[in-house]
Parts: C-alpha cells; sequence; structure tokens
C-alpha cells in the first residue's frame, strides 16, 4: 500500500491534467455562495454566542451544554431538520471553574496568574499558608517531608519555561511553505510506538503519580505547577481524570511562568512567601454521557439522498478563556455554511450532515463515537451499512485563519476534484493541495474507516504560540475576514460534493490493525 500511495502521489500533477477539464464548476451557485458569505455573513455572531455568552466548554459542563443546546435552535431557526444532542458515550464528570483567587500577600500582595487544573477540586474555602520549596527525584525523597507539609502551598523547583523571542506570534503561510506543501510525497503510516515501562518518560509518569498521591495523603492546601506560556499566557491542561473512578487529587494552580518563576526565586532566596487562595470548583455526575450536535439538509435526489455529505468541527474547549480559535471558530464556520447554503435556497441531491463533536480534546471520543456507532469499528474493521453512504466529511480544526488549500489525507484521486473546486477561490488566498495529513483532528476519525475525511489547510495566525488551549482563547483572536473565506469555500466544497453525480473517490480501505496479545 506504501509503494501504491507514493505511487499515486507522484502521478498527481497529471491526472490533475486530464481532469481538472472534466469537475464541473457551477459558477452561478459559486457567485451567489460568495455573495451570502462575504457580504450578509453572521459567522462573528455566532461566534460571540458560541464563546462569550456560552463561556468554556470543558467537555462535560454545563457551559459545553448551554453552547449546544443554543446551537442545535439556532439551527432549526435556519431551517435545518434532525437538530438534536446525540449520545455518543460515556465521557466521566463534568467540571467548572466557580471562583478563582490567588495573591501573594508576603513579602508584599500581587494578584498572581493562574488557573485550577481541569477535574482538581477547590480549596474549601480561603486558605493562607506558607509557600514550601520541595525536591523530589526518588520515591526515598518522600520520606523527609512527611508530616510537614499540612496546610502548606507546595511549589516544586522547575526551570523557567520559553525564552523570549523576538518572533513575531501571528504568521500566514508563505509561498514558498505553500509550494513546499504541494509538492509533498504521501508518508507512510508509522505505527505508534509502546513506550517501555522501564523508560525514563514513564519512570518520570509514575514518580508523579506517587507524588500526587503522598500530597494528598498529607493534606496540602494547595499545589502549584508551572504552566506552559510567556506574557501572562497560560496554557492549561488537566491536573486529573474525568472517569467517575478517578482517584482525589489535591487543589492544584496552573501558574503563569512569571509569577511561578517569580514565588520560587523568592522562596529559594530564604524569604518568606505567603499566600492566600480561594478555589471553588464543581463537579457534575448526574449525567456522565457525552454528545454531539447534529443537523441535516434533506437530499432531494430520488436516488442520492440516501448519502451524505458531512461537516464538522469540535464544540468542546479548554477552560481558561473561551475556545474561540480552538475551536468556536470551526464550528461558527460549519454552522455558517448551513446557514449560507439555506440562505441561497439549495436543495441538495445528497443529504447535508453537520456535527459538532464534544470532547475532541480528550482523545476525539465525540466523533469516534459517532463513527463507531453509525459507521463502524475501525478496531475490527466491520463496517456498517451507513459507512458506504457517506460521500465525504469536510473538518475545521486549526484556528481563526483563512483556508489556504486542503489536506488530501493520502486520497489523490480527489486531487483534480478539488483542484476545480479551489479554482473560483484564488483571488482569496485558497489554492494548495497536498498529499500530507494535518494530524490529529476529528477528520481521522472518519479516514479510519475508510470514508473520505479531510482538514482545510489554514493560516495558523497566533494558534500555536499564544491562542491554543491558552487564557488568550477569546473572542479578540478570532479574524472575522478569514472565517467569512473560510465559510464561503467549505460552503462551495459541500455544494459541489452534494451534487456531483458520484461520491468522491475513496482510498484503499485500511487493514484492521494486529491484535496485541497481553501477557
Amino acid at each position: 500500500m506504501k509503494i501504491k500511495l507514493l505511487f499515486s502521489c507522484l502521478l498527481i500533477p497529471g491526472i490533475m491534467g486530464s481532469a481538472f477539464a472534466q469537475e464541473s464548476v457551477d459558477t452561478a451557485i459559486v457567485k451567489k455562495i460568495r455573495a451570502e458569505g462575504l457580504n450578509h455573513s453572521k459567522v462573528m455572531e455566532t461566534a460571540f454566542y458560541l464563546t462569550d455568552v456560552s463561556g468554556p466548554r470543558l467537555s462535560g459542563s454545563p457551559e459545553l451544554k448551554h453552547a449546544q443546546d443554543w446551537a442545535v435552535n439556532q439551527l432549526q431557526l435556519w431551517g435545518m431538520v434532525n437538530a438534536k444532542r446525540e449520545p455518543w458515550g460515556k465521557f466521566g464528570k463534568g467540571w467548572e471553574v466557580q471562583k478563582n483567587y490567588a495573591a501573594i500577600t508576603v513579602p508584599y500582595y500581587h494578584a498572581i496568574i493562574a488557573i485550577p487544573k481541569a477535574w482538581t477540586p477547590g480549596t474549601n474555602g480561603q486558605i493562607k499558608s506558607d509557600v514550601v520549596l520541595i525536591k523530589i527525584d526518588t520515591i526515598t525523597d518522600l520520606n523527609k517531608y512527611k508530616g510537614t507539609l499540612q496546610g502548606k502551598v507546595v511549589i516544586f523547583d522547575t526551570k523557567a519555561g520559553a525564552e523570549r523571542t523576538f518572533k513575531p506570534d501571528a504568521v500566514r503561510y508563505t509561498d514558498e511553505e505553500l509550494d513546499a506543501m504541494a509538492k509533498a510525497t504521501a508518508q507512510p503510516n508509522v505505527p505508534r510506538k509502546v513506550l517501555d515501562p522501564n523508560s525514563p518518560i514513564m519512570r518520570a509518569r509514575a514518580l508523579r503519580m506517587v507524588i500526587s498521591t503522598f500530597l494528598r495523603d498529607e493534606n496540602v492546601a494547595l499545589i502549584l505547577s508551572q504552566a506552559r506560556g510567556t506574557d501572562g499566557t497560560v496554557f492549561t491542561t488537566n491536573g486529573a481524570s474525568y472517569t467517575d473512578t478517578a482517584k482525589a487529587v489535591s487543589p492544584e494552580l496552573e501558574t503563569s511562568g512569571e509569577d511561578y518563576q517569580r514565588i520560587l526565586r523568592l522562596v529559594k532566596a530564604g524569604i518568606k512567601v505567603t499566600m492566600e487562595a480561594d478555589l471553588k470548583t464543581q463537579f457534575f455526575t448526574d449525567d456522565m454521557m457525552g454528545y454531539d450536535v447534529v443537523a441535516e439538509i434533506p437530499g432531494t435526489d430520488r436516488k442520492l439522498k440516501d448519502q451524505v455529505v458531512m461537516i464538522g468541527g469540535h464544540l468542546d474547549s479548554w477552560h481558561g478563556a473561551t475556545g474561540a480559535t480552538d475551536n468556536a471558530a470551526g464550528s461558527a464556520v460549519m454552522m455558517e455554511v448551513m446557514r449560507i447554503l439555506k440562505a441561497v435556497n439549495f436543495k441538495p441531491r445528497r443529504t447535508i450532515r453537520i456535527a459538532l463533536w464534544s470532547s475532541e480534546e480528550q482523545g476525539l471520543f465525540g466523533s469516534r463515537g459517532y463513527v463507531f456507532n453509525h459507521f463502524g469499528d475501525p478496531k475490527t474493521m466491520e463496517l456498517k451499512p451507513e459507512q458506504a453512504k457517506v460521500s465525504a466529511y469536510y473538518n475545521l480544526d486549526n484556528g481563526s485563519g483563512k483556508i489556504r488549500g486542503i489536506y488530501l489525507q493520502g486520497d489523490s484521486a480527489a486531487a483534480p476534484i478539488f483542484k476545480a473546486w479551489l479554482e473560483p477561490f484564488k483571488d482569496l488566498g485558497a489554492t494548495t493541495l497536498t498529499i500530507r495529513n494535518t494530524g490529529s483532528t476529528d477528520h481521522v476519525s472518519f479516514d479510519a474507516v475508510g470514508i473520505p475525511g479531510f482538514q482545510f489547510i489554514q493560516d495558523f495566525l497566533d494558534y500555536g504560540t499564544r491562542t491554543h488551549h491558552s487564557n488568550q482563547d477569546t473572542y479578540d483572536k478570532l479574524s472575522e475576514d478569514d472565517l467569512k473565506q473560510a465559510a464561503t469555500i467549505v460552503a462551495s466544497f459541500v455544494y459541489h460534493t452534494a451534487q456531483r453525480n458520484e461520491m468522491i473517490p475513496r482510498k484503499e480501505l485500511p487493514k484492521a490493525p494486529p491484535v496485541v496479545a497481553k501477557n
């Protein structure tokens, strides 16, 4: 299969030359889509409700449900059918921050930038305590701290994070970079390595688990950890599992690098540091199911209406901000695509279905659960009848940047089709096809069971440097013109996929991975 993929990739220019002229483009409808998408857009209004109004959308949280309910209602108002929250399977505990205050009070007052780690408990009221530096390299180091940490704020001797850089935060693809992507060849699938339990990484993980249990048993008041990021940016993570069987942990604040290093320097110099904090978090266990939002524009062709064109993006986010670029941007664009198609009075031959996924951040759970329920099991490659009826799935999940082209996911046969469909948008900067795959986002779930799944190439802007999973991921970071452009292009792709006589060509069906015997 690797040889076939590489060979077909090398032939892409020749294939394009013959098939490009044959693939039809409805220039009249493209003109209508452009007019609606660029001049009458609602994408920023949608993004406002998904971010500022709904708040952080951590998986299982009330805020995610609020955003999902709003999306269902809005899609219905725009004329979609079968709009609903559809369960995909069990997720686990919901969680939200209800209060977050922390400050140095000695040697002077300073409110710090810090965010509770997801799925960690609160402090059960305001605490005030000295900061204690601990250094644990091996399990035996725990003994010297036994019985000394109750009620204390704990900090670790951690090196400073990333050094300051004079590179710009926000960037767009250069012509040279896009050209390199277009000339790329298919990469073979490399099996994921199973880490040796005795490797340094696995040993470090095991030690962290032991330390966590020790600190909980010692009843520390609060743990400070240094977040990734600079200039007050905090890239958030989780400090405990969301599963209903997860063990309890201590309260933990992920602290900006600047504040963390200031506290650390003072403590290491022997200067007393006292902190006060009041953290309130809440767990939700009344409904531990995970849900996706789905809605449709029904097909009208007697022979093709049972076939489906799918679009989507994940709606869940992290909790440090309001998840604007990750991924209210993609969700708002895909909702806008549906609105545009209804606004131009499109009566598709195939059914068009939108899905806004949940729990992507924990492992593509929403899309994987949906694929498992509807299309098949990638572990066994036992497929369901619906799998054969999906022409393509289009995904958007790389921030707020404009579309520059599309990743072919190794599907070289789709290249001449997409080349023709991008042609009307050269003036908007979308020209590039690459055989590459962008990596782990929800289109991968579809590709795993043989459904053509694609992610669009987007300008990064400051997605990787400033907003992705951080306290800076707010509505203000969205680029309105870029989101309008993206929705317009995706709407045209969806139109043409729905109207095409044939479905999008498929790659060779993936093979079920080998069963690994357990010792």
